[in-house]
């Protein structure tokens, strides 16, 4: 819930800043651009102020279509400027990661700016003490829609139709990522928001469209094979996938082409857990999704150096620290589930 006297606060932050330091998490997703792109525009737009949103590596191609011409820093690219940005800015705002730790090489730099401090999250355990204000709620879609409820309460808005398209856009394709297509997080605030975006102009048959039809056709060749080859499920109902480097070398992924392969075996009766691995430098990257009574986020904190959500979470499998070798990532899961799963209580299916 929105308070008043923290609405208060967020106005006068935004009102005395000149130049705005936007951060988001590492491997930007769609709702870490989307809420990132839309306020960065909210603050150019609206406001008349400087912004430039930060972002500790390359976005996906995929989400390209979402980049304003100008405005935002790859800081894996071009470290300098993002440094002098955030040397100079006067306010920072981070969005959809529950601190610091997660924009990972930006992590030092963010943590030691002198300037004020706001978390926009939906994730658990926010580290309150590293920001003069958080506004953290975990039962909500997504950053993008809780940007949106904070926008709509400040002073001189209160609707959708009085902010641009160039905000509602984004923050329209950050809530439909998060929630696949509202197929799961999905509040009745959500379905609100929506209904009011549509409302306001946004044309949501066009952002379905380059969101979910411009694949390239590689990432479904790679689909049918994590699936037909990569996948198994143990007795617990634990299914798993490893993509390791021979994998994505051979279909030439890219950055987010895997972006919902770990959703695909919950459509089985008998999974309730899934995971999905995959290979970078020195460790793995694990997603992991869970239907209700299964916590995907105990999972991830417990075995992969991560968190999240209760049904969504993510984190990291090193090697050689946790693991041997790649090789060794399918018994480390089954073991690691099969202890897991034991300590969890059965639910049916829904």
């Amino acid at each position: 819930m929105l308070v008043s006297l923290e609405i208060g606060r967020l106005e006068t932050l935004f009102a005395g800043a000149e130049r705005v330091a936007i951060a988001v998490h590492t491997h930007p997703d769609g709702d870490a651009l989307g809420s990132g792109i839309a306020l960065l525009e909210y603050f150019r737009r609206c406001r008349g102020a400087e912004a430039r949103l930060l972002l500790p590596d390359a976005a996906p191609a995929s989400l390209d279509f979402l980049m304003p011409g100008d405005g935002v820093i790859d800081a894996a690219r071009d470290g300098d400027a993002a440094l002098a940005w955030l040397a100079s800015c006067d306010l920072v705002v981070c969005l959809d990661m529950n601190g610091f730790g997660r924009a990972e090489g930006l992590e030092a730099p963010l943590r030691a700016n002198p300037s004020r401090k706001i978390l926009i999250d939906h994730h658990l355990h926010p580290d309150r003490e590293a920001f003069d204000l958080v506004f953290s709620e975990t039962e909500i879609s997504s950053a993008s829609e809780l940007l949106y409820q904070l926008l709509l309460a400040l002073p001189g808005i209160g609707s959708a139709d009085r902010l641009p398209l160039q905000v509602l856009t984004p923050l329209l394709a950050g809530m439909t990522t998060d929630t696949n297509n509202f197929a799961n997080s999905v509040y009745p605030s959500t379905l609100r928001m929506a209904s009011e975006l549509l409302a306001a102009g946004v044309d949501r048959d066009a952002l379905l469209d380059r969101l979910y039809q411009r694949y390239r056709e590689n990432r479904f060749r790679a689909m049918g094979a994590c699936l037909a080859e990569r996948l198994t499920i143990t007795p617990d109902g634990v299914a798993y996938a490893v993509l390791d480097r021979l994998f994505l070398e051979h279909f030439a992924l890219q950055e987010g082409e895997t972006e919902g392969f770990v959703n695909l075996p919950l459509g089985i009766a008998q999974v309730r857990m899934s995971l999905l691995l995959r290979e970078a430098d020195g460790h793995f990257r694990v997603s992991i999704r869970s239907k209700e009574g299964v916590s995907a986020n105990l999972l991830a904190s417990g075995a992969f150096h991560g968190g999240g959500h209760e049904r969504a979470a993510g984190g990291k499998l090193y090697f050689p620290q946790d693991i041997p070798a790649p090789e060794s990532a399918a018994a480390y899961i089954e073991t690691v589930t099969a202890r897991f799963m034991r300590n969890t209580a059965p639910s049916e299916p829904r």
